[in-house]
């Protein structure tokens, strides 16, 4: 396993994963409930790991403060940016992609729409939070047409944040710059049905294979 460490990012704090020959960064944000260290987000940040994919995993003030309510859009936002200049400054040397769980990844993209991340060569969304449960609606993702750049969404076929109908207009409506990946049966958080016969660590290889494919994809071309 590739070992991990603490690191201060504008003083937000941060966890590096960097394997040896590590070929990019994904600096990615946690959802709205559970911060950096959730066993979701260590769980990607080592299967990737493997994949030669580095991770950088950070908090935003509100999960650091113990608070459970999340931080104004405006302020998370301002995070968004002042952590990306943080890594950029550190790790600048790999390409770097953005994005992270739920509320991270909308946050990121939201934060990018509005003043581009400098050289930022993609958007990865695990569980693009399209709308609130039981409120079917694409508002949220009205700003995504002016983040630049390509993007690849991994949803779950049965999350209640992201009805599939809903979803699957708005990614084509994009263009050939995104690309959308569905997790049969996994809800939000990408978990399975025991009846499906799959376990948490075969989803999560699916998510990082999908991920190191995407962005082998990206360097390539």
């Amino acid at each position: 396993m590739t070992p991990s460490r603490d690191i201060d990012l504008a003083g937000h704090a941060g966890i590096l994963m960097k394997p040896r020959g590590a070929r990019a960064l994904y600096v990615l944000a946690h959802g709205a409930g559970a911060g950096m260290r959730h066993p979701f987000m260590t769980d990607i940040a080592d299967a990737l790991a493997r994949r030669n994919i580095a991770t950088l995993r950070w908090e935003f003030p509100y999960m650091t403060a113990g608070k459970g309510v999340p931080d104004r859009a405006e302020v998370a936002e301002a995070s968004v940016r002042a952590v990306w200049g943080a890594a950029t400054n550190k790790l600048g040397a790999l390409p770097r992609f953005a994005g992270g769980k739920s509320f991270g990844g909308r946050m990121t993209s939201r934060a990018h729409a509005t003043a581009a991340l400098e050289d930022l060569q993609g958007l990865i969304f695990l569980g693009f939070p399209l709308h609130p449960a039981d409120k079917p609606g694409i508002e949220r993702a009205e700003h995504l047409a002016k983040a630049a750049g390509p993007m690849v969404f991994l949803q779950g076929s049965r999350d209640e944040l992201a009805d599939l109908k809903l979803l699957r207009p708005v990614v084509k409506k994009l263009g050939d710059r995104a690309t959308l990946h569905v997790i049969e049966n996994a809800d939000h958080g990408f978990e399975v049905p025991k009846s499906t016969g799959r376990s948490a660590e075969q989803v999560i290889d699916e998510l990082a294979t999908t991920i190191a494919a995407w962005i082998t994809r990206r360097l390539d071309s």
